[in-house]
C-alpha cells in the first residue's frame, strides 16, 4: 500500500508527487485467499491502521482509496471467474468502511499495467512536465524512457517508439500535458518471477518423470527442499501444459540442487519459444515487439534480483556478458556462502541461480537487448523519491489527477515556446529602453531650446 502526496494550490492538483509512506501488505495477494472467505479482507486491516494513522483525520474524506489487482487475480479470473469476483467484492465491502474516498477495486488489464509503470517512471522523472522557476508547468523537452517490469505473475515491457507496429494490440496512445505518445506494451502473463519458477520445476519434473527425487541444476548444489506436485507446482494454468497424466496433487517429491549453470540456462531457455514468430520480428511465443529504443529502467523484481547478484557477485549488470558472468558464479555458490554475501533468508535465496539466468535470458534473448543498448538498462526501486512500479501511474489515472489535454495545453507549453516568450520579452524590453531614451533626448533638447 501507497500513500501519496502533493503540494495544496496547484491547479488540478498536478503538483509532482511524492511518497509518503509505504505499507507492507503481510501474507499473500489477495488471489492466494481464493476458497479462503474473509481471508482476503482481513490481509488488509493492517496496512489500513496505518493509513489512518498518517492521514490527518480532517483530509480523510477527501483521501482517494483505490485497489488495484494485476496478473495473480488475472490468472483466478480464467481458472475460477466466480472466485474471483467473490474476492474482489470481499476486499471492496472491506475499503469501504473506513473513512476514505473508495474509488473502485478492479483486475488491470497486462496493457494497462504496463502503461501505468511506464507513466509512473516517466512521471518521477519529470520528463512530461517540470515545474519552472517562473511558477509554470514547463514541457522539459525530455525524451521519455522505456518500462521494464517484473512482477510475480507476469511481466511488461513499454516504451516510446516511431517504428511501425504490425499488431495493433500492442499499440497504446497517451495524450498527457498536451503531448501525444505512441507506446508499444506488452504483458507476457505466467513469466513473473514466481510463476516462472513454477513452470521452471514444473519443466523438470515433465523431463524427469515424476519420481521421488527430482534434480534442480538451478538450486545451489546439494541443496534440498520437498514440494507438494499439486499446490506448489500444478495448480496454476502456468504450469497446465507441463502436468503428467494420472497426477496425484498430494505427492510429495524432494527437489535436490545440483548447482549447474550452463544446465539451468539451457532449462531456463526451453522454457520460452524463440522460434515461432508471424511478424518481421518477436520478442519471444510468437509476440511482435519493435527493436528496443532508447533508455529503459527496470523495476520491481529486476532491482532486487540485480540487487543480490552485486551483493553476492559485486558485478553490476552493465551487459550480457557480465550477466553471464555473474550467473555462473552464483549458480555454482552454495548455500551457506550465498546468505553468508547476502545476510537474506534461504526462501529467498535458493532461487537467486534461477532468477539471475531468467533475467539473463529473458533480456537478452527474448528482448534482443545487446551489448550496444543493454548499458541502457537501470535498475532502480526508486525514482524521485517514490517507489517505481504502476501503482502511482494508476493513482494518477483514477484520481483523474493527469490533466485533460485542453487545461494541460495552457499549462506545459513546450521549451521553445517559451523560448519565442521570453526572446520577445527581452526585444519589447531592449526596444522599450531605446524609446525611453529617445523621450528623454528630445525633451532635454526642448528644454535647451527654451
Amino acid at each position: 500500500m501507497y500513500i501519496y502526496k502533493w503540494p495544496a494550490g496547484k491547479q488540478n492538483g498536478t503538483g509532482i508527487v511524492t511518497q509518503h509512506s509505504e505499507c507492507e501488505v503481510q501474507g499473500g495477494g489477495i488471489s492466494s485467499y481464493a476458497g479462503k472467505h474473509g481471508g482476503a479482507a482481513k490481509s488488509l486491516e493492517g496496512c489500513m491502521k496505518h493509513a489512518l494513522k498518517e492521514i490527518p483525520t480532517s483530509r480523510q474524506h477527501q483521501t482517494p482509496l483505490c485497489l488495484g489487482a494485476t496478473a495473480g487475480m488475472r490468472l483466478l479470473n480464467i481458472v475460477n471467474q466466480t472466485e474471483s469476483e467473490r474476492v474482489l467484492q470481499e476486499v471492496e465491502k472491506k475499503l469501504r468502511s473506513y473513512p476514505f474516498l473508495f474509488k473502485g477495486a478492479s483486475i488491470l488489464s497486462g496493457q494497462a499495467e504496463g502503461a501505468y509503470g511506464w507513466v509512473t517512471v516517466n512521471y518521477l522523472l519529470e520528463n512530461f512536465v517540470k515545474y519552472g522557476f517562473v511558477g509554470h508547468w514547463l514541457n522539459p523537452g525530455r525524451t521519455t524512457i522505456g518500462a521494464l517490469d517484473l512482477g510475480g505473475a507476469s511481466t511488461q515491457i513499454t516504451f516510446q517508439t516511431s517504428q511501425e507496429l504490425e499488431n495493433q494490440e500492442n499499440l497504446m496512445k497517451l495524450t498527457l500535458y498536451g503531448q501525444t505518445y505512441t507506446l508499444y506494451t506488452h504483458s507476457f502473463l505466467c513469466y513473473g518471477q514466481d510463476q516462472f519458477i513454477r513452470k521452471l520445476l514444473a519443466h523438470l519434473i515433465k523431463t524427469q518423470g515424476v519420481e521421488a527425487q527430482v534434480f534442480n541444476p538451478c538450486y545451489p548444489p546439494k541443496f534440498t527442499i520437498s514440494t507438494k506436485l499439486g499446490e506448489d507446482v500444478f495448480d496454476s494454468p502456468c504450469t497446465e501444459k507441463y502436468r503428467p497424466d494420472n497426477l496425484d496433487p498430494q505427492m510429495t517429491v524432494t527437489v535436490v540442487g545440483t548447482g549447474n549453470y550452463q544446465q539451468c540456462v539451457n532449462n531456463v531457455t526451453e522454457i520460452f519459444n524463440f522460434t515461432k514468430c508471424s511478424y518481421s520480428m518477436c520478442s519471444f511465443d510468437g509476440v511482435f515487439q519493435p527493436r528496443v529504443t532508447g533508455s529503459f529502467m527496470a523495476f520491481s523484481a529486476y532491482y532486487f534480483t540485480q540487487k543480490y547478484i552485486k551483493e553476492i557477485t559485486n558485478i553490476t549488470l552493465t551487459s550480457p556478458s557480465r550477466a553471464v558472468e555473474a550467473a555462473k558464479l552464483i549458480c555454482n555458490m552454495t548455500m551457506a556462502k550465498i546468505i553468508d554475501k547476502t545476510k537474506a533468508e534461504e526462501k529467498y535465496m535458493k532461487n537467486i541461480c534461477t532468477m539471475s539466468s531468467f533475467v539473463q535470458v529473458l533480456l537478452t534473448n527474448g528482448y534482443h537487448f545487446d551489448e550496444a543498448s543493454y548499458p541502457s538498462i537501470s535498475f532502480r526501486e526508486k525514482a524521485g523519491g517514490a517507489s517505481v512500479g504502476w501503482a502511482l501511474g494508476y493513482m494518477l489515472n483514477v484520481s483523474n489527477e493527469v490533466p485533460a489535454e485542453g487545461l494541460s495545453m495552457m499549462k506545459a507549453l513546450p521549451s521553445g515556446c517559451w523560448a519565442g516568450i521570453i526572446f520577445l520579452f527581452v526585444v519589447f524590453a531592449f526596444f522599450a529602453l531605446v524609446y525611453g531614451v529617445v523621450i528623454n533626448r528630445n525633451r532635454t533638447t526642448r528644454s535647451d531650446i527654451i
